[in-house]
């Protein structure tokens, strides 16, 4: 069975490091918070002014006004700092967030990403994700591997308006993970989903990519 979302954030979660800054992004990247591995300390940002993000709270734990980049509900924590939005995006820019979770609609074999906007369909704007792109130093996008139309997502190159250009470290989708070593490497299918074989990834991917399991 492919992977559901949750499951996408827990894999994830699997690579954060102790001591890092995060950025999660919108969507089910948000969900990592939930799935931060026991024993670790990870700091998690946010672009509209907030270090130290707690798990989603329960019902009766919501404060209103606190809230993530996506506008959810979230928790702090007795670390937890607030900031100006300037100041969140000094820290996303001059490279102090290690790694940045985000959410995407297409990934190109080079590492491109799209993941702002469709043409034609109205948008709320592009919010951090070309800063975290350009400033964060690791880039881990995860995303269902195929479109509600059922087209590949991780593809040759990308037909949407580009978010970042050959960025992308890390690709988790509901049938599996490719992972490229640098920049200047092809990806790599290194994991897949329970159930999954190789047939069925080579059959919802036309992007170039290695087969490393």
């Amino acid at each position: 069975m492919p992977w559901d979302r949750n499951q996408m954030a827990a894999r994830a979660a699997q690579e954060l490091e102790d001591g890092f800054y995060v950025n999660l992004g919108i969507g089910i990247p948000t969900l990592v918070a939930n799935y931060i591995p026991v024993g670790k300390t990870v700091t998690l940002q946010s672009e509209n002014g907030m270090l130290g993000i707690g798990p989603f709270p329960y019902p009766d734990e919501v404060d209103a006004d606190l809230i993530n980049a996506g506008k959810q509900t979230i928790s702090e924590l007795a670390s937890s700092s607030y900031f100006s939005s300037d100041q969140s995006f000094a820290m996303i820019r001059g490279g102090h967030i290690d790694l940045t979770v985000l959410g995407a609609m297409e990934v190109s074999q080079d590492g491109d990403i799209a993941n702002w906007m469709i043409p034609g369909k109205m948008i709320k704007g592009m919010g951090g994700a070309m800063d975290l792109v350009a400033g964060v130093k690791k880039i881990i996008v995860v995303m269902d591997h195929v479109s509600k139309s059922g087209s590949p997502k991780f593809i040759p190159e990308c037909s949407l308006p580009l978010t970042g250009k050959n960025v992308v470290d890390l690709i988790i989708t509901d049938l599996g993970v490719f992972r490229r070593k640098d920049h200047d490497s092809p990806f790599q299918l290194v994991e897949l989903a329970p159930g999954v074989t190789e047939d069925e990834i080579a059959e919802k991917t036309t992007a170039a990519y290695e087969v490393a399991l």
